[in-house]
This record gives structure tokens, sequence and C-alpha cells, in this order.
């Protein structure tokens, strides 16, 4: 028989809020503030934000619910989840995935989180920045990823209650009153009505299948399902809490976060840059939202407070990115948090540096070239990105659908839902019952297929 890891190394949380605030980092992220800006601009604005809420209601809740009540059931990390619930080595697999998908998606976020860490300071002291020669030098790039690697450390060292509970309550605040500040000054700008009309007057001929699939997309990225981080934080919940409420909350602040970081953007983007094209991709944030900041009164005091929210949103996720594989560690290999959390942050330290590297022309990862299921992938970042950061993320919530859906009695994650929500009963458990053994497994199956090119060009999500 298995030794379990002792309550004071594996944790719980000390509340339901303080649950809430860290699922709720967790799935609030650069994927909220930096991501879905600059696909709502690729997608056409409004009506890609119509979809994405429909993806978050009907596709994104009730697998934010499946995952949590497994982590609950099994008091364990996704691993361990899978096969304390009677699952074999093959459904046991998206718990391996689960881990590397949160080691490895942390060594190349913190990248990203390293360059806000470096906007903060250029905002601070006024000083323009060139985002292109930012990126492509490592002697800033790398420093700063490690700094950032090294804060999320020293917060997960401190446990559930004591450092990541802790850091949720203070963070999250900050977060929201930050986002709502700068979403404010961008919408009282003269010149603003434009950006709010192109962000949330949905114009319904531009939602097609892209825009469909896109959406789908960044609801899993979003709402940080098929990751094992709800897994995860589920299994630190006590019996009485209620899940149902809780999932409430997270999935309203992530998708409130989303629909303010719009706001933030769009308004400023068409008041003071009128003629900048808002499909701008991935660089909208870092390359055009300067140029806003200095166009206002003040600019870079806001500048550098947008950036710190950035920093923020990054690491209410990395937090809990990091604490999937070291509670694998405390769990199945005994180890104490201290050991799990040193040797795994270092070696994400390590594996984010040729990502770091791949911004720079002419370097080895940034040449790398190859086709992953008929997908161009272009750099070590493109790859990491595609593979963990998207296509592992989808199989996983496939997986783990058909696993509780079909493999086990579904039933049993029903009642775990009831236990502390005693309404989830009648139609809403019916509801989500057909949801998670129907309509979520062939929706994934769909997007898989798109990404693999079944229906034309291969889409990303």
């Amino acid at each position: 028989m298995a030794v379990s890891a002792s309550p004071d190394s594996r944790g719980q949380f000390g509340s339901s809020l303080g649950f809430i605030m860290a699922a709720a980092g967790s799935a609030v992220g650069l994927g909220n503030i930096w991501r879905f800006p600059y696909l709502t601009g690729e997608n056409g604005g409004g009506a890609f934000v119509f979809v994405y809420l429909i993806c978050v209601l009907f596709i994104g809740l009730p697998l934010l619910f499946n995952e949590i009540a497994l982590g609950r059931k099994s008091g364990k990390n996704p691993i361990g989840a899978i096969r304390d619930t009677g699952g074999n080595k093959f459904w046991q697999l998206a718990g391996v995935l689960c881990v590397m998908v949160c080691f490895f998606v942390f060594s190349y976020y913190s990248v990203i989180a390293g360059w806000t860490v470096g906007y903060i300071v250029t905002e601070i002291i006024n000083i323009p920045v060139n985002f292109e020669d930012f990126v492509q030098t490592p002697l800033y790039v790398i420093p700063l990823t490690f700094f950032f690697i090294l804060i999320t450390i020293l917060i997960v060292l401190g446990g559930v209650s004591g450092g990541i509970e802790k850091a949720a309550k203070f963070l999250m605040p900050i977060l929201f009153i930050i986002i709502i500040f700068i979403a404010g000054r961008s919408v009282t700008l003269e010149g603003a009505e434009a950006g709010i009309q192109y962000y949330l007057n949905p114009d319904f001929s531009k939602i097609n299948g892209t825009v469909i699939l896109q959406a789908l997309g960044q609801a899993f990225f979003s709402m940080s399902v098929g990751w094992g981080l709800m897994i995860t934080f589920g299994s630190y919940l006590p019996k009485e809490s209620n899940i149902i409420q809780s999932s409430g909350w997270i999935a309203g602040m992530d998708t409130m976060v989303a629909l303010l970081g719009g706001l933030m953007v769009f308004p400023a983007l068409f008041a003071l840059l009128p003629g900048k094209d808002p499909a701008a991709g991935p660089a909208l944030v870092f390359d055009v939202l300067p140029r806003v900041f200095d166009a206002m009164p003040g600019g870079s005091v806001i500048g550098a407070l947008f950036f710190l929210l950035l920093m923020v949103a990054a690491l209410t996720s990395t937090i809990s990115m990091l604490e999937v594989p070291v509670s694998y560690l405390i769990d199945d290999r005994k180890w104490n948090r201290t050991k799990a959390t040193w040797v795994v942050g270092i070696a994400a330290m390590l594996m984010s540096i040729p990502s770091a590297l791949s911004s720079i022309p002419g370097n080895f990862f940034a040449e790398i070239r190859f086709n992953f299921l008929s997908n161009p992938i272009e750099g070590f970042f493109g790859a990491m990105d595609f593979i963990f950061g998207t296509f592992a993320v989808i199989v996983i919530c496939l997986m783990l659908s058909l696993y509780t859906g079909w493999a086990q009695k579904i039933g049993d994650f029903a009642d775990e839902l009831a236990m502390g929500a005693p309404k989830f009963q009648g139609v809403y458990r019916k509801g989500w019952i057909f949801f998670i053994k129907w309509v979520c497994p062939i929706v994934i199956i769909l997007l898989i297929l798109n990404m693999v090119g079944l229906f034309g060009a291969p889409q990303a999500a």
C-alpha cells in the first residue's frame, strides 16, 4: 500500500474564497489580456466576442466542473486522480500530459512574462522600446525570465494556504483594480466610441468556421481546462465546499477580465491610432499599446500600470502551472515541497532559454521548421506553444470528458458535484452529464479534425 504524502506537505485551501481566487488566478492570465484582444482583432471584433461567450458557457464551464470534481473526488494530482478513480495506464496518459503541459508551458510563458517585467521598467523611466530589438536581446530577456520564474518559485514554496492562497487573495484584487482603472481611462478618451462599437457590436456575417474554432480554442486556453490545474486545485478542496458556485465565480471572473482586456485595448487604439489595424496579432500589446500610452496624458504611469497588470496576470497563472508538477512529485514521488519546487523551477529556467533565443533571426532555435499533423511550425517557441499550449490541451480535454463520461460511472462525478451543492439535481445534473458524454467530446473531436486539416487548411486554436 502506497504511503500518501503528509497533509502538511500536500496542503488544503483554508477557505472557498481562497480557492476561487487561486483558481480564477490560474484561469486569468496573459490569455485574457494579451491573447484575447489580438484574437478578437484578427477574428472580426464583436462577432468573436459573442461566439467566445457561448463557448465558455456551454463547453468551458461543463469541463471546468468535470476537472474540479475529478480532483476533489481523488484528492490527488492529475496522474494520481485518474489512477485512484480506476483509470488504467491509457487513461493515466491524460494525467501525464497535464504534468508535461504545465511544465513546458510554464517555461515559455515565463519568457512572455519576463517581457512584461522589462516593459514595467521602461515605462516608468519613459524610455521608448522597439519590441523587435527588445525580444532579440538575450542579455535582457533571459535574466528577466529567470527573475519571474524565481518569484513563482518563492510563492509556491509557501504551500497551498500559506503561499498560493495568500498570493492569490493579494494579487487578484490588485489585478481587478488596475484593469478597471485602465479600461475606464480608455473608454473615456475622445474618439473611443469607434473602438467600443468595433468590440461590442457583433457583425454576425463575420462568424464562420474559423471564428468558431478560434473562439473555442481561446475558451480552453483562457479557462485553464485541459491543463490539470483545476484537477490539482480541486484536490485541495474540502468536501463541504460548493464546486458549482465556485466554478461559476471562476468562469465569471475569467470572462470579465477578458472582456475588460478588450475594453482597455480597442477604444484606446481607435481613439489614439485611428489608422492602425486592430488585427496586429501577438505584437498588439507590446508593440502598439506603448504608443497608445505615449499619446495619453500621464501615459508612462498608465503604461507601467498596464504592464504590471500583465505581470500579475501571468504570475497568478504560473503559480498554478508550477504547482501541478510539484504536486505530482509530492504525491507520487514522496518529495518534500522545497525539493520539488526548486527542482522543477530550475529545470523550467533551463527550458526557457531556447524559447527566449527563438526570437533572434538566424539563431538555431529560431530556424527550426517542421510540420506537426499538417500544421507548419516555426521556431522552438512556436513548437512549444502549438504542441503543448494548444494541441495537447485539447487532447487532454477530450480524454478527460471520455474518461469521466464513458470509462467511469459519470453518476459518481455528478454526486461529487452535488456534494455541497444540493440544488445540483434534476435537469442541471442531467444537462451536465449530457454535455460531458456527448456535446463536449463531439465539439472537441471536430476541433481536432480541423486542426489537422481535415476541413481544409489547418487552423491552430
